[in-house]
């Protein structure tokens, strides 16, 4: 579903990604863990599109299509979805409104109509009710005087609306304390299917706990140097980076 081969990228004149090669299937949940400037975010922003980076080797490819002359508009479209560490507020704009004209810009990217209004009204019910938030919150103008959990939640409302093929959640978990973790795993989980894949990018273990991933990839220094199952992010809670980072060194 999402390949990317030797993907080298810079900001500037730094190079931070010095050659990814990642695959996620269909119905996988793979994690992406690393100590500090390993370049995690970076990886992500790439994959959307961000402009601020420059790819300088390698591609991306979304069901076998390259994606790399694509503008982050487009990609989303194509059924990239980015949860972002640090959502902005958009005063006077509803979350509803928002997911609206989410809905409709991807329908008509399509060659699709508008959704009617009675099928938008009974999905924002369906997928409101199943995350557990109440009708009001919707009202609210997107993101302002959110919470850190309330912030992450609308995301996740906005992901299970889109529908994406790959939701990326790079480091979803910042400044969460345990019940909005939980509730943001859970949402997770019940949008999971065969036919989409997530990358969950973070620091810390305690976000698997909820949202089991299937891979988990360490990436230090611009590269992925070590991949495994759950446990490996438990070795990395236990252990911290450093024998990773001699490990890589060797």
């Amino acid at each position: 579903m999402l390949k990317i081969e030797n993907l080298h990228a810079r900001v500037e004149d730094k190079e931070i990604l010095k050659g990814i090669n990642l695959e996620i299937k269909p119905g996988e949940v793979h994690a992406i863990m690393g100590p500090n400037g390993a370049g995690k975010s970076t990886l992500s922003s790439v994959i959307a599109g961000h402009e601020d980076f420059e790819v300088t080797d390698g591609s991306v490819f979304l069901d076998g299509e390259n994606i790399d002359e694509l503008d982050p508009e487009e990609r989303a479209h194509k059924g990239i979805f980015l949860s972002f560490q640090y959502p902005v507020e958009i005063p006077g704009v509803s979350v509803t409104n928002f997911i609206k004209a989410a809905i409709n810009a991807n329908r008509k990217a399509k060659g699709l109509e508008d959704m009617p209004a009675n099928e938008m009204l009974k999905l924002i019910k369906e997928k409101s009710s199943m995350l557990e938030i109440d009708r009001k919150f919707l009202s609210r103008s997107l993101n302002e005087g959110f919470s850190g959990g309330e912030k992450k939640r609308n995301e996740i409302f906005q992901m299970a609306m889109l529908e994406p093929k790959v939701a990326i959640l790079d480091e979803t978990d910042s400044g969460l304390d345990i019940d909005a973790l939980r509730i943001v795993a859970n949402g997770v989980n019940k949008l999971k299917s065969k036919d989409n894949a997530v990358l969950v990018i973070t620091h810390y273990q305690r976000l698997l706990d909820y949202i089991v991933p299937d891979f988990v990839h360490v990436l230090y220094n611009g590269k992925i140097v070590k991949s495994g199952t759950k446990e490996l992010a438990l070795e990395l809670e236990e252990k911290g980076y450093d024998w990773i980072k001699q490990e890589a060194a060797q």
